[in-house]
């Protein structure tokens, strides 16, 4: 996995006895971006974000943890997640 796809988080998320202080995401595919806009993702609307990041973290975090992380973490998955979505020409 590319190193650069991994996110420490300034506030980890407490999951009973563990704790996630990494979070690795993984290109998203069409599937992955099922039932939300493209748009929406590219604009990192919260609720898009809501919905697809639990789908392409590692360790896969819920909707309901993703809903509540720290708005620092949540800006730097977001920022991830829209830099997928840009050709690699553009990069």
């Amino acid at each position: 996995m590319n190193k650069e796809n991994v996110i420490t988080l300034e506030n980890p998320v407490k999951r009973g006895e563990q704790v996630i202080e990494q979070v690795t995401l993984m290109k998203p595919s069409a599937g992955t971006l099922r039932g939300v806009s493209l748009a929406a993702v590219a604009n990192s609307e919260v609720d898009a974000l809501i919905k697809v990041l639990p789908r392409m973290t590692a360790p896969m975090l819920t909707e309901q943890e993703v809903a509540a992380l720290e708005l620092p973490d949540l800006v730097a998955l977001a920022g991830k997640v829209v830099g997928f979505l840009s050709p690699n020409s553009v990069q």
